[in-house]
């Protein structure tokens, strides 16, 4: 079919309608779910969370790696603190029970289900540089493309900036400081591993989904990954996440006062 006309480009893209692939978003999602979408080894998604959303990540096949941005979908100047995350809560290895925090001391999102040995809250993604330096391209529409460059398309399409993006934090993919300050690789999770993140407030979510930098394959070597979202309710004063911690009730009342204050139940 030549696409030389207009007439003929319009026929070619029509055709394309009904056409099924492994990798791309579902509209509408599917019943039950305000968001599904299969994301393919190098590419990225965004959306718009509401409070209480249950986000679901798979790896079905074992070798993903998903870097995580969050941001107060209200007033996106708040977002994801990686180092607030960790020393607030007094835990580098995020898993299941785990507070993601904002650099306002409030909770962005919990974490029903992960395995705290196959996430990363010290290497975030990779990097135009680093991805040149290793597979000879790094740019978001070349063959090998960088998760900070990624990111930055994810991003643009909330009005953010790459001066907006902070750190972000990995799952799928371990990795351990040692006593000598040195990172070891764990490797992958392994094929159906899943982890969960559930809104504590209105939410924009950048996903990312690149090789870890620290992984050891010589090719540029990710797999796709699933994203659903289920509708839900957050975390409340007799959930046991909100006792686990001083420092976590703490972060969970700020956010409470906060939305309060907002009219957000």
């Amino acid at each position: 079919m030549s696409t030389a006309t207009t007439a003929g480009a319009r026929q070619h893209a029509r055709a394309q309608g009904g056409t099924v692939v492994e990798c791309m978003p579902t509209v509408p999602a599917p019943d039950g779910l305000s968001w599904a979408e299969t994301v393919p080894g190098g590419g990225y998604t965004s959306k718009r969370l509401a409070r209480g959303t249950t986000l679901r990540l798979t790896d079905p096949h074992g070798d993903a790696c998903v870097s995580v941005l969050l941001f107060n979908a209200d007033e996106p100047w708040e977002r994801l603190n990686v180092a607030d995350t960790v020393k607030v809560l007094w835990q580098a290895y995020v898993g299941a029970g785990h507070l993601l925090l904002s650099d306002q001391g409030r909770v962005l999102a919990s974490v029903p289900v992960g395995d705290p040995g196959r996430s990363d809250t010290f290497c975030g993604t990779s990097t135009l540089a680093g991805n040149t330096a290793r597979y000879g391209g790094g740019a978001p529409h070349s063959a090998t493309p960088a998760g900070r460059e990624l990111f930055v398309l994810a991003a643009a399409k909330h009005g953010l900036t790459r001066r907006d993006l902070p750190p972000s934090v990995s799952f799928f993919q371990g990795v351990r400081v040692g006593d000598d300050g040195r990172f070891t690789w764990l490797g992958s999770a392994g094929p159906g591993a899943t982890v969960e993140l559930r809104a504590e407030m209105p939410l924009i979510v950048l996903l990312v989904n690149v090789p870890h930098p620290l992984s050891p394959h010589e090719a540029y070597t990710c797999t796709p990954v699933r994203v659903e979202a289920r509708p839900g309710a957050p975390t409340g004063p007799t959930d046991a996440l909100w006792s686990r911690s001083p420092e976590g009730e703490r972060a969970l009342l700020n956010t409470a006062d906060y939305l309060t204050a907002r009219g957000i139940v």
